[in-house]
């Protein structure tokens, strides 16, 4: 089977790669950084993968890449659309509004296209399956996660609503939603500041990047007529926070 993992070139991604790949999928490598991409297909065996440089917010690039895809890597049996990221903690009013529109762009739009790119092909054949990659700040906000948090909210609504689109076929749909995980994550959050990244996990056990393609694994090999719509995940020692409360003074 094929199988076609965006953003490979870190984090959840690569890690998919690895684990798809020693599972004896073949694989198609959607990457940003070239040099990364080139060293990653070469570990994993040229011959069963195929890399390919894009940005998923490129919409006429996508759509030609799927367009364009060799005879031998064109019958996708899988999509797994993990390119995205969260930047910034600022508060709304004080965000560079740079930042929101490339989360948007990337985690909702770039995440759009390669669906619809890649959709006719499974409905066509009548079989495979779409995994989205959500996150639990979907579901619960925090300080200074607006647009993130947005974002993933959109990818499980978005989730939920292709399943409604696709009953009566047998293509599966199914959103992943990891809590504290261990990746470039952080250090993408503070533009590159490891310390700060690293403070984020400091005297805790995070989630792994092997954690979540494991779950994605085991979510796509279930049996036919079984969809996984959702799933949630968190390490041991996160929890949830109270509602926050401004203890300012009463207000007047």
């Amino acid at each position: 089977m094929i199988v076609l993992i965006t953003g490979v070139t870190s984090g959840f991604g690569m890690s998919c790669a690895k684990l798809f790949s020693k599972k004896g999928y073949k694989i198609i490598l959607v990457g940003r950084r070239k040099d990364r991409l080139q060293k990653l297909s070469k570990e994993l065996g040229l011959k069963r993968n195929l890399p390919i440089q894009l940005d998923v917010r490129n919409k006429e690039e996508v759509f030609q890449t799927i367009d364009k895809l060799p005879n031998d890597f064109k019958k996708i049996s899988i999509l797994i659309n993990n390119a995205g990221l969260a930047w910034g903690l600022e508060p709304a009013h004080k965000v560079d509004i740079k930042k929101w529109e490339t989360m948007i762009d990337t985690n909702c739009k770039g995440l759009v296209y390669m669906t619809r790119a890649v959709l006719p092909g499974l409905i066509k054949r009548n079989k495979g399956h779409i995994v989205n990659m959500g996150s639990v700040a979907g579901s619960y906000p925090y300080e200074g996660g607006n647009v993130y948090g947005g974002t993933k909210a959109f990818v499980k609504q978005f989730s939920l609503g292709l399943k409604s689109d696709l009953l009566g076929t047998k293509v599966r749909i199914t959103n992943i939603e990891p809590g504290m995980t261990n990746t470039e994550f952080s250090k993408v959050r503070f533009s590159g500041n490891k310390k700060k990244a690293d403070k984020v996990y400091e005297k805790m056990t995070p989630l792994s990047g092997l954690d979540i393609a494991e779950t994605i694994y085991w979510c796509i090999n279930r049996p036919k007529h079984v969809n996984i719509n959702n799933i949630e995940l968190m390490p041991v020692q996160q929890g949830f926070n109270f509602f926050s409360v401004s203890r300012t003074g009463k207000i007047k």
